[in-house]
């Protein structure tokens, strides 16, 4: 079986977040590091790989050539090799340009399944999978909370609003896990000094057969035309609690006509 995980590099979340004002996106030449809810999609991998499934688990990852760093950590959690598409024509790509670079790297190899986190810690936009899906035309699922493979069929158990639903589908297939599904494992020392030591593909534009004209800033169909901070919420009051803090709260919202 081949597992194929697209992983992302995100600004680390413990530093300080900045804005390009000249192209109102997101400044990424400072400290990075592997998309957490990711490192939950290599986990699951690994738990299929450790059932007694014969697997190979590949990362994929698109981004500059400086997420090698990156790629080695998800490869010290337990991938088995690598693909890299670094290219510089790949700078301001959307998600509908990212998409498709992500597939075209698919669909270089026969994979029966790709998993992705939830979600990208710095993007928020939880559409990811569909999208590759989509365009590799394979059946999605999203927020899955557990994994069962039967032979060539795949049984997920998802979140939603009111429960769990439980839905088959064939391989080969694209799903997207929840960070509820498990608790990502550390890797252990020779893991990760073993990671450099993992095959490692890195290719450009060309190699992939990916026309430049439709990735990067040229082939995204999303503008950012401006940002702006929130509106402020007016004057606040502050009440210490010294003993009376109920009451001055109860005294507040009287007066506000918030209870009577």
């Amino acid at each position: 079986m081949k597992i194929a995980i697209c992983v992302k590099e995100v600004p680390d979340p413990t530093a300080e977040k900045r804005i390009d004002p000249g192209t109102n996106r997101l400044v990424r030449t400072g400290e990075n590091t592997l998309n957490p809810y990711d490192r939950h999609a290599i986990e699951e991998a690994v738990r299929i790989k450790e059932s007694g499934v014969e697997t190979e688990i590949s990362i994929v990852l698109v981004g500059p050539a400086s997420a090698a760093r990156t790629v080695d950590k998800a490869l010290a959690q337990g991938g088995d090799r690598s693909v890299h598409l670094a290219d510089d024509g790949l700078a301001d790509s959307d998600i509908l340009a990212t998409s498709r670079a992500l597939a075209a790297l698919l669909e270089r190899d026969a994979y029966d399944l790709v998993l992705f986190g939830q979600q990208a810690s710095d993007a928020e936009c939880y559409v990811m999978a569909a999208a590759v899906a989509e365009r590799l035309d394979r059946p999605c699922v999203s927020q899955a909370a557990s994994l069962t493979l039967d032979g060539s069929t795949l049984r997920v158990k998802r979140q939603v609003e009111t429960g769990y639903d439980t839905v088959e589908m064939p391989l080969p297939a694209v799903v997207s896990v929840s960070d509820a599904i498990n608790e990502p494992r550390y890797p252990s020392l020779p893991a990760i000094m073993g990671a450099k030591r993992k095959p490692h593909e890195v290719l450009s534009l060309a190699d992939a057969g990916i026309d430049p004209d439709t990735v990067g800033g040229a082939g995204s169909r999303t503008t950012v035309r401006g940002l702006s901070k929130p509106a402020g919420r007016g004057a606040s009051v502050r009440i210490e609690d010294d003993g009376t803090a109920a009451e001055k709260i109860l005294a507040f919202l009287v007066e506000n006509k918030v209870v009577v």
